[in-house]
């Protein structure tokens, strides 16, 4: 570890917390204010997308309504993103004449862009058409992000609102929120800032790809394509993929020092902002900035370790008797070791995906930080929407505990925590790694999992368990070692990623509906705080007990053995 590498650190948690208040109170103004930005450029735009869609923007919903909307609305996009990757072939905007995306690859690709994740299963560049990244796959980035955000809001207004004269129990209009989202938030930040990435050099066309002859007289292909208004959307949905293989590694999608520091900064800009939207809303900021301190300290603790175990040297090269200055197997030169590190701790903790260098050649507990990442259950500010809705069910479990300590009846923002909340919030924790065992223990005895594996042993069981938690986690990042294009691993993978958004989505809309209606309790001595550095700690501490001891034993026999072995002298 450099001083430099820290330093970096630190700069880019300065910005993010200079954001982090502004941005904030921008998104309370666009979803809970009267007063939009711009009424009279985006209001008309916005009044007209809602006519078109026949949505009654007046009308708010209940806790079902706004679920079956998302869930419709999500199956629509399914279908037609499917539909739109199999006919690729006969539509125009396909210069390189790439041919139709095969069933169980289409599926998988659909799942994982509709459910926020955007798992890769195939090389972009050679692959989809330009018309299928921009009309399927940026579409999806948009529209998946924007239902994110509504369901935070929508459970954030569960437990902030106080019941009307009529006892209503309505959360807000899912169009309406769909519409904002995208109108107010996603679109103008990603025009702005994908203007900034085309002039540090990120592509931008739709030429067809050019065939160039190297210096030593071979041929070479250079992939075009419309990659700045992709890699935007990429990053600020926490959408993660790539246009290209290689995705942020590649110069064309990340070209510079700069960019990389602005692509990690859009991952974690709205998840951040969020936490102060929700502390305008319950009247007391602090409330908000507590969530923010738990998530910005297992941050630390994640950056400090990933950043201490890539600093080592690497057991297989150093085998070769070959010096290193740290693990730079799988890393851009141009990143070193800091920045790489970072890259892998910010785009796990935000179930962004995104990956500057490979995660498969990280060191053994340089591995296991991105895995643990993703198996607290997107909460160190997670995805759009997500990490915050994620955050609000620990809250709940965190003063679950604390009512049991002090023989009260559990309370949040003076509404009582009862048993229908409690079934809900454990059914939210369970579904995440059932989803994530199950299907990894199914994966590690048959035939169709194992054979995609490159890696024996231990790292052959982290490149399994990493997968089905990134995509139950709708992160979307690797361990590059799997070969996940075969049917068996694109079903299996689609499934992980559609049961661990919408699965997860329906419990937290559940609560939502229960908590909104439910009278505000004045707070009493024995109320416990929930806006103060002891909840804060206890916060933290729920996460860690709830979501790392889950997988302990499967970490144990994955990368935390692996590493026992590597400094024994074995590698796999």
């Amino acid at each position: 570890m450099t001083l430099i590498g820290w330093l970096q650190v630190l700069v880019f948690f300065a910005l993010l917390l200079a954001l982090t208040k502004p941005l904030g109170a921008y998104l309370f103004r666009v979803f809970e204010s009267d007063a939009q930005p711009l009424p009279r450029v985006l209001g008309p735009v916005e009044r007209m997308l809602l006519r078109l869609s026949g949505a009654n923007s007046r009308r708010e919903q209940t806790w079902v309504e706004y679920c079956a909307a998302l869930l419709a609305f999500s199956l629509m996009g399914l279908l037609l993103l499917y539909v739109l990757q199999r006919a690729q072939h006969v539509l125009p905007l396909n210069p390189q004449k790439l041919g139709a995306v095969g069933p169980e690859l289409a599926f998988n690709t659909a799942a994982s862009f509709v459910a926020n994740t955007n798992w890769q299963s195939y090389a972009g560049e050679s692959t989809l058409s330009y018309l299928t990244q921009m009309v399927g796959l940026a579409w999806q980035n948009f529209v998946s992000a924007a239902a994110g955000l509504g369901v935070a809001l929508a459970l954030a207004r569960g437990f902030t609102r106080r019941p009307g004269p009529e006892g209503s129990k309505t959360l807000g209009n899912f169009w309406v929120d769909l519409v904002r989202g995208t109108l107010y938030v996603l679109l103008p930040l990603c025009f702005v800032v994908a203007l900034f990435f085309v002039s540090q050099g990120m592509l931008q066309n739709l030429a067809p790809y050019h065939e160039l002859t190297t210096l030593e007289g071979g041929r070479q292909t250079l992939a075009m394509g419309p990659v700045a208004s992709q890699e935007v959307i990429k990053m600020l949905g926490t959408n993660g993929g790539g246009f290209f293989n290689a995705n942020s590694a590649h110069p064309f999608e990340n070209p510079t020092p700069l960019t990389n520091l602005v692509q990690m900064l859009l991952i974690f800009a709205i998840p951040s902002a969020l936490t102060y939207t929700y502390g305008k809303m319950t009247g007391d900021t602090k409330q908000g900035w507590a969530l923010f301190a738990a998530m910005s300290f297992l941050f630390f603790v994640g950056v400090l370790a990933a950043y201490s175990a890539e600093s080592q040297p690497n057991a297989a090269v150093s085998a070769a008797q070959v010096a290193q200055v740290g693990n730079m197997e799988g890393k851009e030169v141009r990143y070193g070791t800091a920045a790489s590190t970072l890259f892998a701790v910010v785009t796990t903790d935000a179930s962004c995906g995104a990956v500057n260098a490979m995660h498969d050649s990280f060191n053994p507990l340089g591995g296991l930080v991105p895995l643990v990442n993703m198996q607290l259950g997107e909460v160190i500010f997670g995805g759009v929407g997500a990490g915050l809705y994620g955050i609000l069910i620990m809250v709940v479990l965190c003063v679950f505990i604390a009512g049991l300590m002090v023989g009260r009846t559990p309370e949040y923002l003076g509404k009582k925590i009862e048993a229908r909340e409690m079934k809900l919030a454990m059914l939210y924790v369970l579904i995440f790694p059932l989803f994530i065992l199950g299907l990894s223990a199914v994966a590690a005895v048959l035939p169709q999992g194992v054979s995609s594996l490159n890696n024996a042993g231990p790292h052959g069981l982290s490149e399994i368990l990493y997968a089905f938690t990134s995509g139950t986690a709708n992160n979307g990042s690797a361990f590059a070692g799997l070969n996940a294009n075969t049917p068996f691993w694109n079903i299996s993978l689609g499934l992980a990623m559609l049961g661990g958004r919408f699965l997860m989505i329906v419990p937290a809309l559940a609560i939502a509906g229960s908590m909104v209606g439910k009278k505000v309790v004045p707070a009493g001595p024995g109320t416990f705080p929930t806006n103060g550095v002891l909840f804060t700690g206890l916060l933290v501490s729920i996460v860690v007990i709830v979501g790392a001891l889950t997988f302990f034993p499967a970490l144990s026999l994955g990368p935390i053995v692996e590493h026992f072995l590597a400094g024994a002298g074995k590698v796999y």
